[in-house]
């Protein structure tokens, strides 16, 4: 597994799982979903997330290090 296919997992767990919450438990779990959204957002803006440091950390590779060992 990627660094970049795990954080799209990750975020997309988080996502669902805080509307699921959202809808069963309390609408204040959809400010969970509005984090992950900015987290995205500055991701996408700075090219830094703290959840690819983590994999990275982890012992997963980017999939730009394995498109060029291949």
């Amino acid at each position: 597994m990627t660094v970049e296919k795990a954080l799209r997992l990750t975020a997309g767990f988080f996502v669902l799982l805080s509307v699921t919450l959202a809808v069963t438990v309390n609408i204040w779990w959809l400010a969970f979903t509005a984090f992950v959204g900015l987290n995205l957002f500055q991701s996408g803006l700075t090219n830094w997330c703290p959840a690819m440091w983590l994999y990275q950390k982890m012992g997963l590779k980017s999939s730009c290090a394995q498109a060029t060992q291949a």
